[in-house]
């Protein structure tokens, strides 16, 4: 049985977001770069600029000299590529008809009724831990009262002035 291939994809930062190259994402899918670029471009609307955007010329100089891009991979291009963000990288899969690009498309929508079920879950603990939080301060303030009414009973009370205190066993008188 042939080992598994691992991807590595590098993770970049440009214009304070986190960042996958469209060649880096289509080897992902497992789709050539120029059929992933020719299906974002039929389905531009999916991709508003906080999910996609075109790199200026300058940022894509400025990582061309990084050793991101520095493989065969990335070279050659025309044009500076376009990047994905985390949101555009989901939507990416769900234009795509290749098997990997499903795949994804399952995971992510499996993961997102699982984090819903757990929030709702959670919502209820929290709402349940509220009550017992508004049950324990009103026992609280039951508990105070009674305690404030408890407390004079637990004083002794004064000696009355002038009159000797008793004592208590057996004295022989002197």
């Amino acid at each position: 049985m042939a080992a598994k291939k691992t991807l590595e994809i590098p993770i970049i930062t440009v214009r304070g977001q986190r960042v996958l190259l469209d060649s880096d994402l289509a080897a992902l899918y497992e789709v050539p770069t120029k059929a992933f670029n020719q299906a974002v471009k039929r389905n531009l609307s999916r991709f508003p600029d906080d999910f996609s955007f075109v790199l200026s010329g300058e940022e894509w100089l400025h990582l061309r000299s990084q050793s991101v891009t520095s493989s065969s991979e990335h070279g050659g291009r025309r044009y500076p590529p376009r990047v994905f963000t985390e949101h555009g990288a989901l939507m990416a899969a769900s234009i795509l008809n290749s098997d990997r690009a499903v795949a994804m498309s399952v995971y992510v929508i499996r993961a997102f009724v699982e984090i819903r079920e757990k929030l709702a879950a959670n919502q209820t603990i929290l709402k349940r831990l509220a009550e017992i939080d508004h049950t324990l301060l009103i026992h609280d303030a039951s508990l105070r009262d009674i305690y404030q009414k408890l407390r004079p009973l637990l004083t002794l009370p004064p000696e009355p002035p002038g009159k000797p205190k008793r004592e208590i066993g057996f004295h022989t008188k002197s």
